[in-house]
């Protein structure tokens, strides 16, 4: 009935035909669409279809009173819209901050907000790690914490109270997140820009150093060597091989590759992690090597096209049971591939490992660096350059052995 839309963002009035109350109407919703993703919201009428397709012609006392307070709530939603759109600072989370949806000034209620924001978006480990930060920091100050507590202080508390059981980059990833809703309740006038304790001067984020080991090639050929007499620990092995030829992926990108994504001799995919940040869809490109090909051969499905590669998804999983499958099949590659580690002497290795040793066995061969970007699914040279430099301490010890090799 009405519609609005600017720069992507598209608001309109529809009638939610999937839930039906007893008296058989249906509730009148607004909703948006932005990236590829619906969010409706509920208005509090509840309408027949037949009575919604009479709405726009009735003259009716009744019909015009119901379609004044749709139009008065479609105006709220398009009003804001289009302030955000404007400022170009549009998000599903940032609008209902500036609705008043995120019930009160408090850190808490911006966080459950994000996290109701996410779950809709099917953005499951995102939610997840947002809900821990919600755990974390209501440990610190409770249910209810007003923006007016979160200072330069508060945070130091908070830092100091994380540190006796969490790294400084899991801590920084917290903070980031903090951040990140602290800037979006900025921009959307919940809070006060006095009350911004994050920057140069403020608080700073710590960074923690990486500690990203990637194997040599002698360590790798002794893992592909590697036999057991365990039937599950091969394929586990196996699968760690997998990602680590088909340029690190990711196993969550691992399990959802089909049949369909092999072209012309190269497996072709899309980060999950990236696809919905980026503008562009980049397409990543891994050739399937001899070795590449007997891993699918041995552990895949029949090669149909619409068959998944490897035998765990079906197709009709919610976000949250796919996600669940990747994280068992993650800790089942862990888990064998910490014991072969221990018994080939080379210490832990994980399914981080071979995506790490993928990038540093290239470097080490002298491959261009923007080639590794682009293999890795990175669309920032920068981001390679600094996910590169903590792997090499190994390389810095050869060549401060070089300095002192004449003495």
């Amino acid at each position: 009935m009405f519609n609005y839309s600017k720069d992507g963002v598209v608001v309109s009035t529809v009638l939610g035909a999937r839930t039906i109350n007893k008296e058989g109407k249906y509730p009148v919703k607004i909703k948006g669409y932005y990236q590829k993703r619906p969010k409706y919201d509920s208005i509090g009428i509840c309408m027949t279809k037949e009575e919604w397709n009479k709405l726009p012609d009735s003259k009716s006392f009744e019909y015009r009173k119901i379609k004044q307070a749709i139009e008065s709530c479609f105006s709220l939603v398009r009003m804001n819209v289009e302030a955000l759109v404007e400022k170009g600072i549009f998000s599903f989370n940032t609008l209902n901050l500036r609705l008043g949806k995120a019930t009160g000034d408090t850190l808490n209620s911006v966080i459950r907000a994000k996290i109701e924001e996410l779950r809709s978006e099917d953005r499951i480990g995102t939610m997840q790690f947002f809900k821990c930060t919600l755990v974390m920091v209501e440990e610190v100050g409770g249910k209810d914490i007003p923006f007016s507590a979160i200072t330069v202080e508060w945070l130091q508390k908070c830092e100091k109270l994380w540190s006796k059981t969490k790294s400084v980059s899991t801590i920084g990833m917290h903070m980031r997140n903090i951040r990140t809703l602290m800037n979006e309740a900025k921009r959307a006038g919940v809070s006060k820009e006095s009350q911004y304790p994050f920057g140069k001067g403020l608080f700073e984020i710590k960074t923690g150093i990486g500690r990203k080991k990637g194997l040599t090639k002698k360590q790798l050929k002794v893992i592909s060597d590697y036999k057991s007499g365990n039937k599950m620990t091969n394929r586990y092995k196996d699968f760690w091989i997998f990602i680590y030829l088909c340029n690190g992926i990711n196993p969550t990108d691992m399990l959802k590759l089909k049949f369909s994504d092999i072209v012309d001799g190269e497996i072709c995919f899309v980060r999950q992690k990236t696809e919905r940040t980026t503008k562009n869809r980049k397409e990543i490109r891994a050739t399937i090597s001899v070795q590449t090909q007997a891993v699918i051969d041995k552990w895949g499905n029949k090669p149909l096209p619409n068959n998944y590669i490897f035998p765990y998804m079906k197709g009709n999983e919610t976000a949250i049971e796919a996600k669940a499958i990747t994280r068992d099949v993650v800790k089942r590659i862990n888990k064998r591939m910490k014991l072969i580690g221990e018994e080939l002497g080379i210490g832990n290795i994980t399914t981080y490992t071979a995506r790490h040793s993928y990038a540093t066995v290239l470097k080490r061969s002298g491959v261009n660096i923007s080639y590794i970007s682009e293999s890795l699914g990175y669309t920032d040279l920068r981001t390679t350059e600094a996910y590169l430099a903590s792997f090499e301490k190994e390389e810095r010890t050869k060549n401060t052995n070089l300095l002192t090799s004449f003495l």
